[in-house]
């Protein structure tokens, strides 16, 4: 059974028991703070698990894509070497959101298993929680029972809380589970051993494929657990083990998963993917796996708006992406740009499936090749590096494994490399060092990063929190729930807030900024600063320093109205920015990312070239038409997703869009999108439109900076300001431009001039040195006039490539500063320049070194420079051992 069946197959199956089909999310995570990636089909529903919206469709379905690679829930280091482990995999899941349990759950997964699969009944095995004493949790019997109308006792198995109490970490949803295994070994194995000694003892080929989850809990920051407002099933199966099972493998990568990128890889490469005779794979083989595996990862996530990058899920997608690169480049020798070859073999495997890596496959292969160009220029600079290393940094045949780590921490240089490349000129790492230094900084992040979250207390439990900051600045409203946040920067409060005038941060625009305040407090001294405001889980929460000293008492929120209309600018600013973008340079504009603040707007866009002047001035010209025009904002909310896209509206590739969405429309003709964010109710208001920068921010992909209203006319005026000084300067010239251009060039020519002038005065000089000959050594020791004192170096060079045996101290003053250089040739280890410079140094007031065969110096003491000379002539001419 071919993959695209077999999602086929599960999702039909779950529609014809009432359940919804939802699209699935991007992997991306959006607005849950302890996630930086969809890591299990439950993300998306976590607020509705935790009963912080309604249910709107009790039963669902979903196909979701998961990435792996942090956290608790971290299978990185298992991919490529065992069968089935990936850091992307899809998720085949169904819900009940407060309606059906466990007899619905297990006896459809059964039907779902022998039936419409047909997997063989006497090879499944199924495990059931076996309680939990700490948590005061009693064996799950009750899933036990169900299970004995479809399989033997002998086939169900108790497990203990690691295996089979499901936690997506140290607080949330959580619940009992029961997980069903499939064993695929052969007949004279299965009699051998019965399979239900190797269930859960990480066997490859008895395995877990599906995961029942009985979620009933939360648990709480305490460790405490307490019943959730509705018991929810929450199932997962993994995509990959199904089809390897189905397709009769017995390895993930041997599926149609996974054959055409392997296959791929092998012609890239021009190495066989094979295994050896104990069937286990070779080391070319586990390296085309972890590309392989790594390339989806990565293409998904580019796919759903993030690309590599420094911070956060970027900077994980950057290390996922260059791992792969480093095992093609260790294992399989590909030195050159290779991933992005694979990217339309992924979008062939996955076409009508995922439509959004079709739409931006080009995108996609731009990005990686950009990234694998710049990685290999770090190997090749990592590799400069170690051939370079300080010979006091090796100790009897071992590197210190703290320049190893700064190869890895700076560089960027994995440490399987340095490995390979210590092992080739026969020396070691000290490996201990390098994990300990490793330690010391993720500690140091951690401790930065560390972020405790108490429980939510509860206030009013009878209202549902809404959203009126489109509408309202200002608002009488109360506290339905608070907890206390502490970081490094000490104790917070957070607060949601019955109903709020507050935008928290989203679209690219910033959270508002505002205070709140008890009702009863006419003089204001009782206001308290609202310093951030963010979504998670479908609730606004308000970040404070302090908390009111009534919370049940009634309060005013109030937003700051300055901030919001500028912030707010420029958002509408943006969206006539994007469409006249498209105007100008074509409907291949796709938005990659927008900053939005009251003092300026930064937009992020899919190009391959740099924006010509004209270009600017145009799409500056058609934005400013467009603010005079004074269009009207048309406002749409709870529009059908299906009816907003019919509509023509830009939707942005990673945002997560409900089942209604608000549309943002400044002339049918011109400007429609999905958008969340606050605008103008006229484009008249946002005054004036600049563009300020434009710049590349990596392949593919361009940022424009600009200003509206106030911000617009003061950087306008300044400009204006500096040109006119500019005239003033050179006397009023009719043509400004024409007259700097002059300037420019009778610099050049003046360069030239003063170059050709400064190259006669340092031949001259170096002429007119008189050297000294001591024994089969050539000294040069004497103070020179030179027009600057890089100089120096270009005498010494010039003597040294005459004589093999030289020493060459010169001396200069330029600018009333005292400059020493001392040069000696390589086969006169009896001097060591690094110590002679440091010793004559201070007799110029300063402090000079370098290496034993190149040295300087400089210092405030000119009058120095005789005393100097003299000292290092006396070290130089006398007798050497």
């Amino acid at each position: 059974m071919q993959s695209k069946l077999i999602r086929e197959k599960f999702l039909q199956f779950f529609i014809q028991k009432g359940h919804g089909h939802q699209p699935r999310v991007p992997i991306v995570g959006k607005e849950d703070p302890s996630l930086l990636f969809v890591n299990a089909g439950m993300n998306p529903f976590k607020d509705i698990i935790l009963g912080n919206q309604p249910i709107a469709t009790p039963r669902v379905v979903t196909v979701q894509p998961c990435l792996r690679v942090s956290g608790k829930h971290n299978d990185l280091e298992e991919v490529g070497v065992d069968t089935y482990h990936h850091t992307f995999f899809e998720m085949l899941g169904n819900w009940s959101f407060g309606d059906y349990f466990k007899e619905e759950a297990i006896a459809w997964a059964w039907e779902l298993l022998t039936e419409v699969y047909q997997l063989p009944k006497e090879r499944i095995y199924v495990t059931i929680f076996g309680g939990d004493q700490q948590d005061g949790l009693e064996q799950d019997n009750e899933a036990a029972a169900i299970w004995t109308k479809y399989l033997p006792a002998t086939h169900i198995l108790s497990c203990g809380k690691k295996d089979n109490f499901w936690e997506m970490g140290e607080q949330g949803p959580c619940g009992p589970s029961s997980e069903i295994h499939i064993d695929i070994r052969s007949d004279a194995e299965r009699e051998a051993l019965p399979a239900a000694q190797l269930v859960n003892k990480d066997h490859p080929q008895v395995i877990e494929i599906w995961n029942l989850v009985f979620m009933q809990y939360n648990r709480q920051a305490s460790g405490k657990l307490v019943d959730l407002p509705h018991k929810h099933i929450d199932t997962g199966m993994g995509f990959e083990r199904l089809a390897m099972v189905l397709q009769g493998k017995t390895s993930n990568y041997d599926t149609d998963i996974f054959t055409p990128l392997i296959a791929k890889i092998e012609e890239i490469s021009g190495k066989a993917y094979d295994q050896n005779e104990a069937n286990r794979p070779l080391p070319n083989s586990i390296a085309m796996r972890v590309i392989a595996d790594h390339l989806r990862a990565v293409a998904f996530a580019i796919a759903d708006g993030q690309a590599p990058g420094n911070v956060k899920a970027g900077y994980v997608i950057r290390r996922i992406l260059r791992r792969a690169i480093r095992y093609g480049y260790s294992h399989l020798a590909i030195q050159t740009p290779f991933m992005h070859q694979l990217v339309p073999v992924l979008v062939a495997q996955m076409e009508g499936v995922y439509p959004n890596l079709t739409a931006q496959q080009h995108y996609i292969a731009q990005c990686i090749q950009a990234e694998e160009t710049a990685f290999l220029k770090t190997l090749a600079t990592g590799l400069q590096l170690f051939n370079q290393l300080d010979p006091s940094k090796i100790h009897q045949g071992v590197i210190d494994g703290r320049v190893a780590f700064e190869l890895y921490d700076t560089y960027g240089f994995p440490l399987d490399l340095t490995l390979l490349m210590a092992k080739e000129k026969g020396l070691m790492i000290d490996e201990v060092g390098f994990q300990e230094a490793l330690q010391e900084q993720k500690r140091r992040s951690q401790k930065d990063a560390a972020v405790s979250q108490g429980d939510w207390q509860l206030v009013n439990t009878a209202v549902q929190p809404r959203f009126v900051g489109y509408d309202q600045l200002v608002v009488t409203t109360s506290i339905v729930q608070w907890r206390t946040i502490t970081n490094k920067q000490g104790t917070a409060y957070q607060l949601v807030l019955e109903a709020t005038p507050f935008y928290p941060e989203g679209g690219g625009q910033v959270a508002d900024a505002g205070i709140i305040r008890p009702l009863s407090d006419l003089s204001g001294d009782q206001a308290i600063e609202v310093s951030d405001v963010q979504k998670e889980h479908g609730l606004i929460v308000h970040t404070v320093q302090r908390l009111p000293a009534d919370l049940k008492a009634p309060i005013e929120a109030r937003v700051d109205p300055v901030k919001r209309t500028l912030a707010t600018a420029n958002h509408t600013a943006t969206h006539l920015l994007q469409a006249a973008l498209k105007q100008v340079i074509g409907d291949h504009v796709v938005q990659k990312g927008s900053l939005v603040t009251p003092s300026l707007l930064r937009f992020d866009f899919a190009h391959p070239t740099k924006l010509s002047v004209a270009q600017i001035e145009a799409v500056e010209a058609i934005v400013n038409q467009k603010v005079r025009e004074n269009i009207a904002c048309i406002e749409q909310r709870d529009v059908p997703l299906e009816a907003a896209k019919a509509m023509g509206a830009a939707a942005l590739f990673g945002e997560k869009y409900g089942a209604a969405v608000r549309v943002i429309t400044f002339d049918p003709a011109y400007s429609i999108e999905l958008c969340g964010g606050t605008h103008l109710p006229f484009t008249g208001q946002i005054g004036f439109f600049k563009i300020i920068h434009e710049t590349a921010i990596g392949s593919g992909i361009r940022r424009i900076e600009a200003l509206t209203a106030s911000s617009a006319h003061q950087f306008v005026t300044q400009q204006s300001t500096t040109l006119t000084s500019i005239a003033a300067l050179l006397k009023q010239p009719k043509d400004l431009v024409q007259a700097v251009d002059k300037l420019v060039h009778e610099k050049k020519q003046l360069q030239k001039q003063l170059m050709a002038y400064q190259a006669r005065a340092i031949e001259e000089a170096t002429k007119a040195l008189q050297l000294e000959q001591v024994g089969d050594v050539y000294l040069v020791v004497q103070a020179v006039e030179l027009p600057h004192p890089h100089a120096l170096q270009q005498i010494a060079r010039h003597y040294k490539n005459q004589y093999k045996k030289i020493v060459i101290l010169l001396a200069t003053t330029f600018e009333q500063q005292a400059h020493l250089m001392l040069m000696v040739s390589e086969r006169l280890e009896q001097y060591n320049a690094h110590e002679m410079m440091q010793s004559i140094a201070p007799l110029i007031g300063g402090k000079g070194g370098g290496q034993p065969f190149f040295a300087t110096a400089k210092g405030n003491n000119p009058a120095g420079i005789s005393a100097a000379l003299k000292a290092a002539s006396s070290m130089l001419t006398m007798p050497t051992a």
